[in-house]
């Protein structure tokens, strides 16, 4: 799709095909929780239920309304590849409407069952929203706009979150009105966010020929299937189910840890919710920045880390703080150990934003458009089953005696085995961190021509061989995973070698040194192609020794004989004369500040060839001239 570009994310709160939808999930998020955390205070405070005790009336609710996402988010990703998704849009926030038309009857009459029966109807009515939330961007932005789109999305969720819970508390406590205050609230949000949705522009349905099967265990093992058939895409699942164990723990834990840990009162524990939400709303603006506009994978290793190491900080910020009493929210801010508590919860849900955005993006980036929506049901399923187990494991923590600031120090240790395992299983997370920290902070890293890179189908990057680091450095400037044709020399280099062997490099070597290993390159490279992703070679054949352009050799031809793709040349500015480069006599890797540190790095992608009309001359010529670009 071709859209104008914009300066910003925020610019797209400007743009019909953005802002109607931001605005209608936002106030759907924020009446599921004004209204779940309004009834929460009813009958925490203010009602007597005999067969819904005060202490788990939270517990109860919470496991209600997470109910239908189990049962019914495999039927809702069906739904939204078959149908047109503003059709389900507009559904969806009609049923809104009638379902809290009834809340607010139980709201005015007191009525907990009722109440009840709508905190299922609204779980019902998120989980048939959920796949169009996602599902729904990838239709209406392109590559360069999606992260930024997901991150307004993710930071408006979590802000709708905190304003419907904070005016939930707020309304439901004035003595008297409180109940009919709420029940005109959640009706009017309701109202407006059906009027924002009438703007929301048409969304062609995916897969318009697909037969419902309503049968929600067979679709929901049938859901899962599909999401396993792309590993890449099944793993980043996985992980973000693991941020939604992650950040239950935390979210769960709130109330008891600022009354049995902080000494706090209730507006402590609101602090608390501020501060996480507020720092999960910055991170994930921050992804569109940090990552240049691209879906930029390097970020969610980061935001692994930074969530493990501030969540540690945490336990030892919160286990030895005196016991006093209970202290309002002024005296708990004058003082300063308090203070490393906020700053600790702030950035581990910071990093919370950055680990999850860029994850939502690959997603929807990698899934078929035909079956987005039900990969995205998968990853609901998932969700919901790892919130589920994530309230199980916290409660049996503390059943078996260990404090809340323990229970954080085992989440934290268990986030960061769980993101190794991950990006062990999926090392293109670990290759995009790397190449993201060598061109970010290592290098002054500028990018141009990169919208000449395809951001899909098959197609061939040449470029000059300059360091030991320019795969790296290409793998930064890319949308894609590139697969790169290197001498099988450099395999040998430590530490360098066991990155390119993750990367799935393909080893080359002359034919006259090794036929076998020659010929095992050239198959790997049609197969690369055929699978319709990015190849990368070094037609120089070597690193340059002096830092000029050395003649391009022939196999280009060889490959495209086989596979006729596309091909990009690409100019590598700059990196002669770097720590990586053989600038003295021949070695590189030597005195390591030679040139100081973040100095300018480039790089610069040209228009592509047809195979027909390539040539190593050309692309020699088409390459030279990039450099002086």
């Amino acid at each position: 799709m071709s859209h104008p570009d914009h300066p910003n994310q925020f610019a797209l709160l400007g743009q019909r095909r953005f802002a109607p939808f931001f605005w209608t999930q936002f106030l759907g998020a924020g009446n599921d929780n004004l209204f779940k955390f309004a009834f929460t205070v009813m009958v925490t405070y203010q009602l007597q239920v005999s067969w819904l005790p005060p202490e788990q009336a939270g517990l109860v609710i919470g496991a209600v309304f997470i109910l239908p996402f189990l049962l019914f988010s495999a039927t809702s990703g069906q739904l939204t590849d078959k149908y047109d998704k503003t059709a389900v849009i507009r559904f969806v926030k009609n049923l809104e409407v009638g379902i809290m038309l009834l809340a607010a009857l139980g709201f005015m009459t007191r009525n907990v069952p009722v109440l009840l029966a709508c905190v299922f109807l609204m779980g019902l009515h998120s989980t048939l929203f959920g796949p169009v939330k996602f599902a729904y961007l990838p239709q209406h932005l392109n590559e360069r706009e999606l992260t930024g789109g997901n991150g307004m999305v993710e930071m408006g969720t979590f802000v709708a979150i905190l304003l419907g819970n904070v005016a939930g508390g707020l309304l439901v406590a004035l003595p008297g009105i409180g109940g009919n205050l709420v029940a005109i609230a959640c009706v009017g949000a309701a109202v407006l966010g059906r009027l924002t949705a009438q703007y929301v522009p048409p969304t062609p349905a995916t897969d318009p020929g697909l037969q419902i099967n309503w049968n929600p265990v067979t679709e929901t093992i049938r859901n899962l299937k599909l999401a396993h058939g792309n590993i890449v895409v099944f793993r980043s699942l996985l992980g973000i189910s693991w941020m939604w164990f992650f950040g239950a723990v935390f979210l769960s834990s709130f109330p008891s840890f600022a009354k049995n840990v902080l000494h706090g009162d209730e507006q402590v524990a609101s602090l608390l919710l501020v501060v996480f939400s507020i720092g999960i709303g910055v991170g994930s603006l921050l992804c569109e920045v940090l990552s240049k506009r691209h879906v930029e994978i390097g970020l969610v290793p980061a935001g692994a880390i930074g969530m493990s190491v501030f969540a540690i900080d945490l336990y030892f910020a919160s286990r030895g703080l005196p016991s006093v009493p209970t202290q309002g929210l002024a005296t708990f801010l004058a003082q300063g150990a308090h203070w490393r508590v906020m700053t600790d919860l702030a950035l581990l849900s910071l990093f919370a934003g950055l680990y999850s955005v860029p994850m939502y993006a690959l997603i929807q980036l990698r899934s078929a458009p035909s079956h987005r929506a039900r990969i995205i049901a998968a990853n609901n399923i998932l969700n919901a089953l790892f919130m589920i187990v994530s309230a199980l494991a916290a409660g049996a923590l503390l059943g078996a005696g260990f404090t809340i600031p323990e229970v954080f120090l085992f989440t934290a240790i268990a986030n960061a085995v769980v993101a190794a395992y991950i990006f062990l299983l999926v090392p293109e997370y670990l290759l995009r961190f790397i190449a993201f920290i060598t061109t970010r902070l290592v290098y002054r890293f500028r990018v141009r021509g990169d919208d000449n890179i395809p951001v899909e189908g098959a197609a061939i990057l040449v470029a000059n061989h300059v360091s030991f680091v320019d795969a790296i450095v290409l793998m930064a400037a890319s949308p894609r995973p590139i697969r790169f044709i290197m001498d099988h020399r450099i395999f040998r280099v430590p530490v360098l070698g066991w990155l390119f062997r993750l990367a799935k490099a393909i080893p080359i070597a002359s034919q006259k040194e090794d036929p076998k290993t020659y010929a095992a390159a050239f198959a790997a490279a049609d197969q690369v192609l055929a699978e319709g992703d990015l190849l990368c070679i070094f037609p120089e054949g070597g690193i340059t020794r002096d830092g000029s352009l050395q003649e391009f050799k022939g196999g280009i031809m060889k490959i495209l004989e086989r596979r006729p793709v596309p091909v990009v040349p690409v100019a590598l500015q700059n990196l002669w004369g770097s720590y990586f480069s053989r600038i003295e006599n021949g070695t590189a890797m030597i005195r390591p500040f030679r040139r100081g540190f973040w100095s300018p790095v480039g790089l610069v992608a040209g228009e592509a060839v047809p195979a027909a009309q390539v040539s190593p001359a050309l692309l020699r010529t088409r390459v030279q001239a990039l450099l002086t670009a």
